[in-house]
C-alpha cells in the first residue's frame, strides 16, 4: 500500500474529525462522504470503532500501516501505558516536530521538506521523517533554505505553543525537550481503542 494521496476532506468527512487541519467541509456537509452518507446507519460493531480509531491515527500522521504496527510494539514495550507511548512516540517524529514548531502548515509539507533536505537535526541534516527525536535534540531550517518562502509563510501564521518545545521563529530553530503528555497533545484520538484493537 502506497502513501495516501487522494481527496483529505473525504477523509475528514469519514471521521467527522478535521484530521488534515481546518476544514469548511466538515460543516457543509456534515455526514460521511459517497452515496449512503446521508442514509440511516447502522450501529456500528465494536471491532468497526476500534478500526477506524486506528485509521485515523495513521491519516493524521501520515504513517504506513507496518510503520504503525512496529511503532505500537515500540510502544507496548515501553513501561508505562501503552496508548500514551504510542502518541508519545509519534510526536517525537521529526515530520511531527517540524510542523509542531510551525516550520510547516501540515504535516505533508513538514514531511517534504525534511525529504528535500531542508531540515537540520543537531546541527546535521537529516532526510529521514520518521526519525525519532531524543529530548535535547536540536531542530533547524537548513541555512540556504530559510529564505524559502513556504517556511516564512508557515511561520508567520504559527502562533501555537507546545510545553515539550522550544521555538526561535526569527532563527527558524527549535529545541524538543521531552516527550509531551497525553493532555498536551492535541489530536482528537481515543488511544486505548486501538490498545483494544492490537490486544485481539
Amino acid at each position: 500500500m502506497a502513501r495516501y494521496r487522494g481527496p483529505k476532506q473525504k477523509l475528514a468527512r469519514r471521521f467527522n474529525d478535521p484530521i488534515f487541519g481546518p476544514s469548511k467541509s466538515l460543516e457543509r456537509k456534515a455526514y460521511p462522504p459517497g452515496q449512503h452518507g446521508q442514509s440511516r446507519r447502522r450501529k456500528e460493531s465494536e471491532y468497526a470503532v476500534q478500526l477506524k480509531e486506528k485509521q485515523k491515527a495513521k491519516y493524521t500522521y501520515g504513517l504506513l500501516e507496518r510503520q504503525f504496527r512496529n511503532l505500537f510494539e515500540k510502544a507496548s514495550r515501553k513501561k508505562g501505558v501503552t496508548g500514551e507511548n504510542l502518541l508519545k512516540f509519534l510526536e517525537a517524529r521529526l515530520d511531527n516536530v517540524v510542523f509542531r514548531l510551525g516550520f510547516a502548515r501540515t504535516r505533508r509539507q513538514a514531511r517534504q521538506l525534511v525529504n528535500h533536505g531542508h531540515v537540520m537535526v543537531n546541527d546535521r541534516v537529516s532526510s529521514i521523517p520518521s526519525h525519532m527525536l531524543r529530548p535535547g535534540d536540536i531542530v533547524e531550517i537548513r541555512p540556504k533554505s530559510k529564505n524559502l518562502e513556504a517556511i516564512r509563510e508557515a511561520t508567520e501564521r504559527s502562533r501555537r505553543a507546545f510545553p515539550h518545545l522550544e521555538v526561535d521563529r526569527e532563527k527558524l530553530r527549535g529545541k524538543f525537550i521531552d516527550f509531551p503528555e497525553r493532555e498536551d497533545i492535541p489530536e482528537n484520538i481515543r488511544e486505548q481503542l486501538i490498545v483494544e484493537l492490537y490486544s485481539k
